[in-house]
């Protein structure tokens, strides 16, 4: 069981799965069952949003840039609709904001990709700023009637809307993006700087969660088969990203530079923390 396994253990094995691995293949390397690896993993997320919806508050924040990742539990929601597996199955969006000068990700949200989800991550957003910002997103039409519904009139919202071309992918590369044919960036809300609209640092971040969050790598028997599972997973992540691993541009972490902590925290700390 996780509460009865060593403290060293217990860093060894959120260590590795904050860096991607599988598992199984911690199951292997630290002998430890997989059943508890798991279960290890979801107090360990569990404890990591809690945390993250503590310290993450009052954030002086200027650019906020937000996207949408996609993912799946169980099976893709084409599978999940022709075997008509119910709910907790089929397509999962991780939505995720990141703060354009200090990197850090001050509010993320599971779910589908509704107008209500994005009302609820939006307005979460909204609530850990402490002053005016300028947001910018893609061209998803939920955008602008939750920011317009958290933020109302104190908030400069820009678009970007990028144009693909409609060229045939190989099979072989069918999941490359398209070429970009024209990118164009439109305000909204407000009055923001046409040259910050960008959504380029966020994109960033989709990849760095893929790399980093085993059930979101591409073209593997890795995916999550609970929504529970998914979101702990996700959730112990950002708190890796944003309180213990430097960021090579800043040279620090995040959260440092937004001024949420004074040092890098550690692996062990996050578990002496949760499990105190």
């Amino acid at each position: 069981m996780s509460n009865i396994l060593q403290t060293e253990k217990k860093v060894q094995i959120t260590a590795m799965l904050c860096e991607g691995s599988s598992i199984r293949s911690i199951e292997r390397m630290t002998g430890v069952h997989r059943d508890t690896v798991m279960r290890l993993g979801v107090r360990m997320g569990d404890g990591c949003k809690a945390i993250m919806d503590e310290k993450l508050r009052n954030l002086n924040s200027r650019l906020i840039q937000v996207d949408e990742v996609w993912g799946f539990i169980g099976m893709k929601q084409k599978t999940a609709v022709r075997k008509n597996a119910g709910r907790g199955v089929g397509d999962v969006w991780t939505w995720v904001a990141v703060d354009a000068d200090s990197k850090l990700v001050p509010a993320f949200a599971v779910g589908d990709r509704s107008q209500y989800t994005a009302n609820c991550f939006i307005e979460d957003l909204a609530a850990r700023l402490s002053s005016r910002i300028q947001i910018s997103t893609d061209a998803l039409r939920v955008y602008p009637g939750a920011i317009e519904r958290a933020f109302g009139a104190n908030v400069d919202y820009g678009s970007i809307v990028k144009t693909f071309s409609h060229t045939e992918l190989e099979e072989q590369r069918r999941y490359s993006p398209p070429e970009v044919v024209t990118v164009e960036r439109m305000p909204v809300y407000g009055n923001p700087s046409t040259d910050l609209i960008s959504t380029s640092y966020v994109e960033k971040q989709n990849h760095t969660l893929r790399m980093h969050c085993r059930r979101l790598s591409r073209l593997t028997n890795a995916f999550s088969k609970k929504i529970e599972n998914f979101r702990a997973a996700v959730a112990l992540h950002y708190a890796y990203y944003n309180f213990v691993k430097i960021h090579k541009t800043i040279r620090c972490t995040p959260a440092m530079e937004a001024g949420v902590t004074t040092s890098p925290w550690t692996v062990r700390q996050l578990v002496d923390m949760i499990e105190a």
